[in-house]
């Protein structure tokens, strides 16, 4: 038998995921798995857990919740001598790994992926803010994810966000920043900077093809723009335009990003992170995980473990 360990979030989205424990044990016994199961029950707890039982033998773990849960995963996970390969059955609100990964909210469906077998080596990203997996950001907009009310997104689900960025549709404010890269340096005022590792952020296809096992981030910068701003980001996050005036583009395996005001807030993976300077270089093909079959295109720079 192999032995998987199943970390889930109780209160992750609107429909409660304890009801289905059986099913999932049932489906992970059918594949050969025997099963611990743990629960978070506090913010960061997913990050102890995992911290706690990573020593002991695991072929797969698997983590059930939304963005912020499996962010808690990661940054528990990935310092560990030895990595097992990862699930992951999204049942927050918003799930854009699972989105960017291929892997459906419906849980049967995300456990086919998991039954399929099919994974990769996907790239991370260390900051002095802990590890991300797909997106750091400063910004308008950025703390819609953890400031909209838990109850009001069980409620009405991802339309819970929209309420919530209405006041912020009124108040942009321009951030300053100096970002040293790779290529070189960009400085100037921005109304929105993304580190994205990712082809979804807030459910919006922000780079039309990625390559996530490449050792780069995409670097998207909404340049501010006085009564204009609203309007780059509908282009750019509705209508996907990947070339815009005042929105520059480049990717980078290191940036160092000063900000004027130390007192800005990061947001990496929908979760509050520190403040002021951020530092990030990509780790290469880091996290082992299942994905959906039609996503390998997305890797491009490895074999394909199809076991």
């Amino acid at each position: 038998m192999k032995h998987c360990a199943l970390i889930y979030n109780p209160v992750s989205g609107n429909r409660p995921f304890e009801n289905h424990l059986s099913y999932v044990k049932e489906r992970l016994s059918a594949l050969g798995f025997t099963c611990n199961i743990y629960k978070t029950d506090y913010p960061g707890h997913a990050t102890e857990i995992v911290k706690t039982i990573i020593d002991n033998t695991y072929d797969l773990l698997i983590v059930a919740g939304g963005d912020g849960t499996f962010h808690e995963m990661l940054n528990g996970l990935v310092e560990a001598q030895n990595i097992p390969l990862v699930g992951y059955l999204p049942t927050g609100t918003s799930c854009d790994i699972g989105k960017s990964l291929g892997i459906p909210k419906r849980l049967d469906k995300a456990l086919d992926i998991i039954a399929q077998n099919i994974s990769v080596n996907m790239d991370i990203v260390k900051s002095n803010h802990g590890f991300f997996t797909y997106v750091a950001a400063v910004g308008s907009y950025i703390d819609i994810s953890y400031k909209t009310p838990r109850k009001l997104k069980k409620i009405i689900g991802y339309p819970a966000y929209f309420i919530m960025g209405i006041k912020e549709f009124f108040t942009i404010k321009p951030h300053h920043l100096h970002i040293a890269h790779d290529q070189g340096q960009v400085s100037g005022r921005f109304s929105l900077a993304l580190f994205v590792n990712s082809q979804k952020v807030a459910g919006f296809k922000i780079v039309r093809n990625p390559v996530l096992d490449d050792g780069k981030i995409d670097v998207v910068l909404y340049h501010y723009t006085p009564f204009l701003n609203n309007l780059f980001f509908l282009f750019s996050f509705v209508f996907g335009f990947q070339r815009l005036p005042r929105v520059t583009r480049f990717s980078t395996k290191r940036a160092k990003i000063a900000m004027q005001n130390k007192q800005r807030q990061w947001n990496q993976d929908g979760e509050a992170a520190g403040k002021g300077t951020l530092e990030l270089e990509v780790l290469n093909q880091r996290l082992p995980i299942l994905i959906h079959p039609k996503k390998q295109k997305l890797f491009k720079n490895q074999r394909i473990n199809h076991e």
